[in-house]
């Protein structure tokens, strides 16, 4: 008798249902950690908005806009951070004038890119929040109204 080598359809079902399986658990662990890195990378980014800010203050005696910082020579910020969309969120600087400054970031997509919006003021603080659907803040109270990460 002839011996046929090769898998048969069970086996093969068997390792297609173990590869799924694996994969079912998986992906939401890779999402997870993705999100968790965009939220990281934000506030990161935030904290460069407050260093080029006060060095820019220190030159110019006034805060400015996120377009300004990324358009001197040399630039205070990156060209994607001074475009306002970064790593799956939205920068934008809320308000500023001579004395203080608000700058923001929401996810792009809430739930996908982050869950929380960020911002920070001219005192240096990053702040959170954590309700559903959130937004920028409109000006410096009433980010400072916000929770303070850690």
């Amino acid at each position: 008798m002839l011996r046929k080598k090769g898998f048969t359809l069970v086996e093969i079902m068997i390792v297609v249902a173990i590869i799924a399986l694996l994969a079912a658990i998986a992906i939401p662990n890779l999402t997870r950690a993705r999100l968790n890195a965009n939220e990281a990378a934000a506030q990161a980014a935030l904290k460069t908005i407050v260093s080029a800010q006060v060095s820019y203050h220190t030159s110019y005696n006034t805060y400015t806009d996120l377009e300004t910082l990324g358009n001197q020579t040399p630039p205070y910020i990156d060209s994607a951070l001074a475009g306002g969309t970064k790593q799956g969120y939205t920068f934008n600087m809320t308000s500023f004038d001579t004395t203080t400054f608000c700058a923001s970031a929401v996810p792009v997509n809430a739930g996908v890119t982050g869950n929380r919006c960020f911002c920070v003021t001219d005192d240096g603080i990053v702040r959170q929040n954590t309700a559903s659907g959130c937004s920028a803040p409109i000006n410096r109270t009433d980010c400072q109204s916000w929770t303070a990460t850690e």
